[in-house]
């Protein structure tokens, strides 16, 4: 074929403006994803903040729970002027509570530490021994080759 040819000028022609193209589309496919996920980090954080200030009033709400419980425990337990019976024994069961719940973190955080992929660990050991035994069953000795410490 002559270098002229009008169908080989075609043809680079043709594959120059593929690959421009596909290069194109790449980076606007890059542009859509990144916009895609600045949307929804959006969306995370507006959610967060809105978890967060719920938290807040339901922190504050159970602060006025626990001071009411304190104020009906010193009314039910008729100490005339010493609400402070109250205020004790709301605090008291509180710290039996924590106490429990800590107990209970402790002994959950006893049963999962160390953290370790046991299943990816047994999967990379099988495909270690796979390997070596293809590995030394597939490599025959090379022949008129010595190995150290023969003669």
């Amino acid at each position: 074929m002559p270098a002229d040819d009008p169908t080989t000028k075609n043809i680079a022609q043709a594959i120059t403006e593929v690959s421009e193209k596909a290069s194109l589309l790449v980076r606007e496919e890059i542009e859509l994803a990144k916009a895609e996920i600045s949307a929804r980090v959006t969306k995370l954080v507006k959610g967060a903040i809105v978890g967060i200030a719920a938290g807040i009033f339901v922190v504050v709400g159970l602060l006025y729970l626990i001071e009411s419980a304190a104020w009906g425990v010193w009314q039910i337990s008729g100490w005339g002027t010493n609400y402070w019976f109250g205020f004790l024994v709301v605090a008291l069961v509180l710290f039996l509570l924590g106490g429990l719940a800590g107990a209970l973190a402790y002994k959950a955080v006893k049963a999962g530490a160390p953290p370790t992929p046991e299943m990816a660990i047994g999967e990379a050991k099988k495909i270690r021994e796979t390997v070596t035994a293809q590995s030394a069953d597939a490599a025959p000795p090379v022949p008129g080759s010595t190995t150290r410490g023969t003669s």
